[in-house]
């Protein structure tokens, strides 16, 4: 049954819930392009898709304003995947399922996939409308946003016309982006070797859980715990009791803060006393540093079944090591925009496959508004896991979105949001990735800006969207079209 069709305005919400049952992992965007392109058809409205999976559509200029400049509205169709670990989800066949949580939409137990399908929304509810006088518009809507941008990057020239963009993909309800950072992966591998489990050897598992997670761009300075940098402390604290690591992970998503960590030990019985002791203690310490930002962090070892294999000694130390070393949060801070970040690195998720290779894959992404300083950074962080003996390697990157103060976008969005909401907007640069960087790649003409309704708790199950927030957005957005000329 569809809860959102009573929230205010109508329109968009009623096209975010029909999104929401639309499954649209990030490249496997198969089944929310189908419903694009036929939602297009069904109303009589131009569209066309790429060899990437973008896809663009039309609208013509209401009677009287043919001779407005175009304007592309810009979102991403694709979504973070995350969910609590106890819930029985399939992304790629189940919807999700919103719910109105007081002033808040969110979803029950995963991501809610606002970032971006509120944005989608809005689209293809100025699409539909009736009541907006406006210029020529098109719609744009990539694939892959989320982790790789490889529907910006594949992008051709000539795709779309207009030369004015309006990204929809903020997360900060009455701030005005103008500008945003680069980012680039780096991705370490260990080959291990796998032993016997020594006579003797209790197992445990050690799990760390409950902790908020969030974008490791826009929430990287807010002092959250990272489970993997959780789990790996209290690893190294307990390696003078011989343990051996039969299994391990942690994260998931390159641009995720890990929420949830764990690993499987083995130990001689006659250190598990010694070793539940220093876990308690421990476990007292982090919860006390982290008692203002993460209430709900959950820290445990219990008793577990013994496994037949364990990792080498060698890789096992070089792993710890490395993950211990490092470097995961705020780097640098902006030198030119006051409570900015400029550099920051996450060290997003450890997976451990048992294949023929026998890999242990840890991700890491570098962010910055500073091209060198992200090649700096992702230096660093490659030089950490090559002294471990590590494989290690870099994603192609994208680049930032440097500020344009004089841009007319930016003029028209900030006189409309001073006169509808008597306050002026605040105007700044964001240290998320969008993929206006890439658009002026391919559209150098382009005059951009970004603004969206206020999302909290992105790319993690903790997701929400606020309600008023959206109908401020909207309102906004109207206006900024009519405002035109």
């Amino acid at each position: 049954m569809k809860i959102l069709s009573q929230l205010e305005p109508q329109s968009v919400w009623q096209i975010f819930e029909d999104i929401c049952q639309v499954p649209r992992p990030s490249k496997k965007e198969e089944q929310i392009i189908a419903y694009l392109l036929n939602w297009a058809q069904q109303h009589q409205i131009e569209a066309k898709r790429d060899d990437a999976g973008n896809v663009l559509m039309r609208k013509p200029a209401t009677k009287g304003k043919e001779h407005i400049p175009t304007v592309v509205l810009q979102s991403h169709m694709d979504m973070v995947c995350e969910k609590n670990s106890d819930l029985a989800f399939n992304f790629e066949t189940d919807a999700i399922q919103p719910v109105i949580d007081g002033e808040w939409v969110k979803a029950q137990g995963t991501t809610l996939g606002a970032d971006d399908g509120i944005g989608m929304a809005a689209q293809m509810a100025v699409l539909l409308s009736t009541d907006i006088a406006h210029g020529p518009i098109e719609a744009l809507f990539t694939v892959d946003e989320e982790t790789g941008l490889t529907g910006a990057f594949e992008l051709k020239p000539g795709f779309f016309e207009g030369k004015m963009l309006i990204n929809l993909d903020s997360e900060d309800e009455g701030e005005l982006f103008i500008g945003c950072a680069g980012g680039i992966d780096t991705t370490a591998v260990f080959n291990y070797q796998t032993a016997s489990v020594p006579a003797g050897h209790k197992a445990f598992k050690i799990e760390i859980k409950g902790l908020n997670g969030g974008h490791s761009g826009d929430d990287i300075n807010k002092g959250y715990g990272n489970a993997n940098k959780i789990l790996t402390r209290i690893l190294w604290e307990a390696y003078s009791f011989g343990f051996k690591i039969s299994d391990i992970g942690g994260g998931n998503l390159r641009n995720a803060i890990p929420r949830e960590a764990f690993a499987v030990i083995t130990i001689d019985q006659t250190h598990a006393d010694a070793l539940m002791e220093m876990f308690k203690k421990m476990s007292c310490d982090i919860k006390a540093e982290l008692k203002t930002t993460e209430k709900n962090l959950e820290i445990s070892i219990k008793e577990h079944a013994v496994p037949n294999l364990i990792i080498d000694n060698l890789t096992q130390k070089n792993l710890i090591r490395s993950l211990y070393a490092c470097p995961h949060g705020v780097i640098a801070m902006s030198r030119d925009m006051a409570n900015m970040v400029e550099t920051s690195t996450n060290l997003a998720s450890i997976k451990m496959f048992r294949n023929t290779k026998n890999e242990i894959v840890v991700a890491t992404s570098q962010r910055s508004s500073v091209d060198s300083s992200k090649h700096d950074i992702a230096n660093m962080v490659e030089a950490v896991f090559l002294m471990s003996g590590a494989q290690v390697s870099h994603g192609d990157g994208y680049p930032g979105w440097a500020p344009n103060t004089d841009s007319e976008i930016l003029r028209i969005s900030e006189a409309s949001y001073t006169r509808l909401f008597n306050v002026k907007p605040v105007v700044r640069s964001i240290h998320a990735g969008l993929e206006c960087g890439l658009f002026l790649e391919k559209y150098p003409d382009l005059d951009m800006i970004s603004f969206g309704p206020t999302l909290r708790g992105v790319h993690s199950p903790d997701e929400k969207i606020h309600i008023e927030s959206v109908s401020k957005f909207w309102k906004h957005l109207k206006d900024v079209l009519e405002s035109i000329k």
